[in-house]
């Protein structure tokens, strides 16, 4: 059926001869987008609600097996990059393994993700800002930071903060990374300033009992800071501006999620350490614990940081919305007429103005609560894909050469996609009914457009 013909691989790689993208970005930059977008709401947010909610202390527990889960994933994610280093990410990784159906299928889920993810990420950013503002004597009118349903007329720190990063995104890559970087070490630099004043606080009487929930508390708050790892995956569209990405896209993927699953496990561990994991049930857990411990000026540190941090996963949601798209649309899938580089700055501007305007008038007028989760929906469906995409693609293409090979790739697939249907199965009954809805609504786009104007229309299956 023409509904399933995939792409080949020399007809993927024979896209990225065309240079049109400028190759910028290193195994560094590739580590530090990891960090910018993975280190976010996470790490500030959801920690303390998780404590609070699920696990209690034993949430150290369940950062694990959520890193495990992604781990599995990222390792089939690392050699899917250097075997196919296209922009697209899971969608050109199910186009050449599953079939155009499931690529249309990942790459509108990707859509999903990315365009609700940056908008939830951008409103939590106005928060802290106009947070910021309140404790320096400036309250912004109610008017101009809440969407209508919350009673004012548009958030516009959020749409704001949503067209700086369109506007530096279309600047370039190359400048897009250097600003990532600083963000990120600002960023990073915050956890260790919590961690320093926080950890000589700990005291084990609070992880006593260590497992108020249970082991059933466990796996519900796996499923919920699955969450926070989410983004890894979107490091993989930028392989066709990656200098040397059979090397460097697996070094990026990995260290990005080592790092941050350290990361997460020293802030859980000390929040827990500190405070009772009762009292965690807030928006700000770092700041909490750092007014806890006696420092009132931690709500201004903290908050520093976490505009840095959730300034560097608005940038990286709409970088990879926009080349998600952009391998879309050099397929025919989308409209052709996206499929445009600039001539200067060697971006797809087109594409990346639309999402922004898009982006930002989502933020700036829509209540996303409901829909927030949805985007983890998408994620976690194109994780599936991955996981089964990489052993068809291992049988269509046993001699092709890989920088990167997935150990026991017939063991670590199959967990991965074990895992992430457990969690996918964890998501609430609405998340689902949308997730079905938003697939339902692609397919009938799909029929009706993308399978009609497909390049590889007229070509005969794989």
């Amino acid at each position: 059926m023409t509904f399933f013909r995939r792409k080949s691989f020399d007809e993927l790689m024979a896209t990225t001869q065309e240079k049109k993208l400028t190759k910028a970005l290193g195994a560094m930059d590739i580590t530090l987008m990891g960090l910018g977008i993975i280190i976010g709401t996470g790490i500030f947010v959801l920690t303390g609600i998780g404590a609070a909610k699920y696990a209690g202390p034993a949430l150290m527990l369940s950062f694990i097996l959520a890193g495990v889960t992604c781990a599995f994933v990222c390792l089939a994610y690392s050699e899917l990059a250097s075997f196919l280093p296209v922009a697209g990410s899971s969608y050109t990784y199910a186009y050449a393994s599953l079939g155009e159906i499931f690529g249309w299928w990942v790459g509108w889920s990707l859509i999903l993700e990315y365009s609700v993810g940056a908008s939830a990420v951008a409103g939590g950013w106005s928060a802290y800002f106009v947070g910021i503002l309140h404790s320096c004597g400036i309250d912004l009118p109610k008017a101009l930071t809440m969407v209508p349903a919350d009673g004012g007329i548009v958030n516009l720190p959020a749409a704001a903060v949503v067209l700086l990063a369109t506007l530096l995104l279309v600047i370039g890559v190359r400048e897009s990374a250097r600003v990532n970087k600083i963000l990120v070490f600002i960023k990073i630099g915050t956890i260790f300033i919590f961690l320093f004043f926080a950890a000589p606080h700990i005291d084990p009487v609070n992880w006593d009992p260590f497992l108020p929930f249970g082991w059933k508390g466990v796996t519900a708050g796996t499923a919920v800071l699955f969450f926070a790892y989410l983004g890894f995956d979107a490091l993989s569209t930028a392989a066709e501006e990656t200098k040397n990405p059979k090397r460097d896209m697996p070094i990026g993927i990995i260290s990005a999620l080592t790092i941050c699953t350290i990361l997460y496990i020293a802030v859980c561990a000390t929040m827990t350490g500190v405070v009772p994991y009762q009292m965690l049930n807030t928006a700000a857990p770092a700041s909490y614990v750092l007014e806890y411990i006696g420092m009132h000026a931690g709500s201004a540190i903290v908050g520093t940081g976490a505009l840095c941090g959730l300034s560097t996963v608005v940038l990286m949601m709409l970088f990879a919305q926009s080349r998600a798209l952009y391998s879309m649309s050099r397929d025919g899938l989308m409209p052709m007429s996206l499929y445009k580089v600039h001539s200067k700055f060697h971006t797809p501007y087109k594409i990346q103005i639309i999402v922004g305007i898009l982006v930002a008038c989502i933020t700036g007028f829509t209540p996303i609560q409901i829909v927030a989760e949805t985007c983890s929906a998408g994620t976690i469906f194109a994780f599936l894909c991955s996981c089964v995409g990489i052993i068809v693609l291992r049988r269509i293409y046993p001699d092709k050469p890989r920088a990167f090979r997935c150990p026991a790739v017939h063991i670590i697939a199959p967990l991965g996609f074990i895992f992430c249907a457990f969690i996918f199965t964890q998501l609430s009954w609405h998340t689902l009914a949308l997730f079905v809805f938003w697939s339902i609504l692609g397919l009938i786009i799909y029929v009706a457009y993308g399978h009609k104007h497909s390049v590889i229309n007229n070509h005969p299956e794989v």
